[in-house]
């Protein structure tokens, strides 16, 4: 496998249909990759014979399960520091105005059984209802719909909620730069944080760790949302001292707002939560965007979530609501 041909593989993967070379080489010339038609073909043969694509006659191609996991698989190395950079470019991305509560924001797309999302809506209400989320304003798509770019597959239901790397995004646009160091699980004792029990770098990351974390069982949402006892995700930031007075003042305006991610902003040089702080740095403890998916997995309910996935208007969210 090289590049053009994982970049072929990472088009196709986009789309739910069948599509053709010359749809493929146009896509290919958006991210650099000027190929011709007969220059995909000959690729696609070759994918063809490794069984990660099918071929549909003069129609065109489709991704295959084999190609699905081969791009998920292929060049770990490229991959690595893949988070951290991911953040910073939807850090920079994001232009939601608090004034105006109008701008873009960054979604995480979780997929669900399309047959029971009813359900799913059920056991997510109570999260919403706590500040285990970044905000109550999602959107809920259906198979083939689209969310901003990403298209819901066969048989799934999506459902897009406010990432917390939007918070990011708020403090640059006023001025306050802001380090990711790392995704965690957090405490919860009595109703109140308490201690991080499990952290893991951003830095040099291939995955996002609150996917991680949510896949290994290691959440107890359910617990800290019906006895104020559990284990949600949250993630540890940090802000050069002389912004403190200033986060705090946007963390104020953000919770009038309805953005209630920032969960804790802590003291200049002191430990938040167990956790170290840099030199003349200030914590901030932000929840995890996937805390409602999480409650799913507690529960049985496979979930597929993929964070930072797409870049949304806010103004076009609607308020969670099951009814």
């Amino acid at each position: 496998m090289n590049k053009t041909m994982l970049a072929i593989l990472k088009v196709l993967d986009k789309h739910t249909d069948i599509i053709g070379s010359g749809e493929i080489s146009k896509e290919l010339r958006l991210h650099g990759i000027d190929l011709t038609e007969r220059t995909v073909r000959y690729h696609m043969k070759f994918l063809d014979e490794k069984g990660l694509t099918e071929v549909f006659g003069k129609e065109g191609r489709r991704i295959t399960e084999k190609g699905r996991s081969e791009l998920n698989n292929s060049r770990v190395s490229e991959k690595l520091g893949f988070v951290i950079s991911k953040i910073e470019t939807y850090s920079y991305q994001t232009t939601i105005d608090l004034d105006q509560m109008k701008g873009k924001v960054i979604l995480n797309i979780s997929y669900l059984p399309d047959d029971r999302l009813d359900d799913c809506l059920k056991l997510m209400s109570n999260v919403f209802k706590t500040p285990y989320v970044m905000s109550n304003r999602v959107t809920i798509a259906r198979s083939g719909e689209t969310v901003g770019d990403v298209v819901v597959p066969e048989g799934r239901a999506a459902i897009g909620t406010v990432c917390s790397v939007t918070i990011n995004g708020i403090f640059l646009k006023a001025g306050i730069p802001v380090t990711s160091r790392f995704g965690g699980v957090l405490e919860i004792s009595k109703g109140a944080p308490k201690r991080f029990l499990s952290l893991i770098s951003y830095e040099g990351s291939s995955l996002d760790p609150l996917e991680v974390f949510i896949k290994s069982k290691m959440t107890d949402v359910k617990g800290a949302v019906n006895t104020g006892n559990g284990r949600i995700l949250a993630s540890y930031r940090e802000i050069p001292i002389v912004c403190l007075d200033q986060a705090r003042e946007l963390e104020k305006k953000m919770n009038e707002k309805g953005i209630s991610g920032v969960l804790h902003i802590g003291e200049p040089n002191r430990p938040v939560f167990e956790v170290p702080v840099g030199i003349d740095k200030v914590g901030v403890v932000i929840v995890g965007g996937l805390n409602p998916l999480a409650i799913l997995e507690e529960s049985g309910i496979s979930t597929e979530s993929k964070a930072m996935s797409t870049l949304f208007e806010f103004s076009d969210l609607s308020p969670f609501n099951i009814g």
